[in-house]
């Protein structure tokens, strides 16, 4: 038996502005997220992506070709309603950032993760005022308290749609520096991608590319530069 998909009765999808945002309408009847709220944006170029994502549509609705629009039902339905947990979730991963945890060899691996981390932890103390210490190994180690309360700070401060990117970028990573370099434009964020994946990238090298882990990151690092695009649309101001 064929899985069952809404089918395509619109038109077109077009953006609407009220007073508390923009939304999309299906010919006149406005979007709903799956917990029926009114899927209302912040910025008209976050509106129009998803309404492309409608427009797009040929025949059956299918969520997976549409990220811009489960990120905002995400949002709305979710990180509206814990935001607070979700910000705490992850602020946390900055006790245990994935730049701050070092191999001890070989040695071309820890000059490696030297000359393409640092920077980084370089940038968010100048930039974010969070200077966190690189470890030899893998056991957790304490960071200083204010980088902590400083970066739990730039956290709880983002909005709904800014924190939903965030957690992705975050959560893909591994690593709540790169994740605020993303969204503050300090990298590109193919870059940034690339920074995460040292790791992976040097197994690669030494033992050769696994076909399946492969197409397992060349799925993450979409999920991730969408990411960072849906932070950037829901970030512009109203066009």
């Amino acid at each position: 038996m064929s899985e069952w998909a809404a089918k395509r009765f619109w038109t077109e999808a077009t953006v609407t502005q009220g007073e508390d945002g923009f939304g999309i309408a299906l010919d006149t009847r406005p979007v709903k997220t799956p917990a029926k709220a009114a899927l209302i944006v912040p910025t008209r170029p976050l509106a129009a992506a998803i309404a492309a994502e409608w427009n797009a549509v040929a025949e059956k609705i299918d969520p997976r070709d549409m990220p811009m629009t489960r990120s905002a039902n995400a949002a709305l339905d979710k990180v509206a309603h814990q935001h607070a947990e979700v910000a705490d979730m992850i602020a946390a991963y900055g006790e245990t950032d994935l730049l701050c945890y070092r191999a001890t060899t070989p040695q071309e691996l820890v000059l490696r993760q030297s000359e393409e981390w640092d920077p980084l932890l370089d940038w968010a103390e100048s930039v974010l005022h969070a200077r966190l210490r690189p470890v030899p190994g893998i056991m957790p180690a304490p960071q200083d308290d204010a980088a902590m309360q400083n970066l739990r700070m730039l956290v709880h401060a983002q909005g709904i749609f800014e924190l939903t990117a965030l957690h992705d970028l975050v959560a893909l990573s591994g690593s709540l520096v790169l994740g605020l370099a993303a969204q503050k434009k300090a990298r590109h964020p193919s870059e940034l991608w690339q920074i995460s994946r040292l790791d992976e990238a040097w197994q690669a090298e030494v033992w050769g590319a696994d076909e399946d882990a492969e197409k397992l990151a060349a799925i993450k690092r979409a999920a991730f530069l969408h990411a960072e695009e849906f932070y950037c649309l829901a970030s512009e101001k109203s066009a």
